[in-house]
């Protein structure tokens, strides 16, 4: 059926991510390495041009296993007897996957080899002295939970309604950030004031019931704080 909206448009490849990584082994690895791959990159001093190609790299990687778990779900639901045709065509998808890890790993190789050898201190430093690389990394990691959240509860959709409330939780965690790195009382009295709003539209609508908004402020909030507290 066509997708009525571009929320659910959204919310399918979304929940499409979210059934690759549950029932694919590999998926998970990959996600797993892309997640260290990134940090590593915000800890080392890449250039814009090397952070770019690492990032075509780990897209590759997981682009080419989504593609592969598809194509391995629709010959499943084709035939489910031995047929040599069916081999070649898993094992052509697998190759794809693998061909596309390989060459990340020599992209990472050659990368990184520099960077870390000239140690991870210089690059703790650095996010020392820019709090919006923390506050960055305090968002992705924060959506990251509450999207994780929602595929073990099973309720709601990755953009609207569910536990946790991913618009309290990213509201909570922007304010939490103001508050430890700005100086100026009225711009964090006013990011409370703009975070209330957002967590008492949720609860208007009917989205989200106060549990769920509550919890989400509190992932954001801890997950913030716990990243301020570490780094600076």
């Amino acid at each position: 059926m066509k997708n009525r909206n571009l929320i659910d448009s959204f919310n399918n490849a979304i929940n499409g991510i979210i059934c690759a990584i549950k029932s694919e082994r590999n998926m998970k690895i990959h996600i797993c390495t892309a997640i260290v791959v990134f940090i590593m990159s915000i800890f080392f001093d890449l250039t814009k041009a090397e952070f770019l190609i690492v990032c075509i790299s780990v897209a590759m990687v997981i682009v080419s296993e989504l593609f592969n778990t598809a194509i391995e779900e629709l010959v499943n639901m084709i035939t489910t007897g031995y047929h040599p045709k069916v081999k070649i065509i898993k094992d052509v998808s697998a190759g794809a996957v693998l061909v596309s890890a390989f060459f990340a790993v020599i992209v990472g190789y050659f990368v990184f080899f520099e960077h870390v050898s000239t140690g991870l201190e210089s690059g703790v430093e650095r996010i020392r002295q820019y709090p919006m690389h923390i506050t960055i990394i305090a968002l992705i990691v924060t959506v990251s939970v509450v999207l994780v959240l929602k595929a073990v509860t099973g309720k709601g959709t990755p953009l609207r309604g569910g536990l946790p409330s991913g618009h309290a939780a990213i509201a909570s965690a922007i304010t939490t950030a103001v508050a430890l790195w700005s100086i100026n009382s009225k711009i964090t009295l006013l990011c409370i004031v703009l975070s209330l709003l957002v967590i008492q539209s949720r609860l208007e609508a009917k989205i989200h019931n106060f549990i769920e908004v509550f919890i989400g402020a509190v992932i954001g909030f801890l997950i913030t704080l716990l990243l301020f507290q570490t780094f600076l």
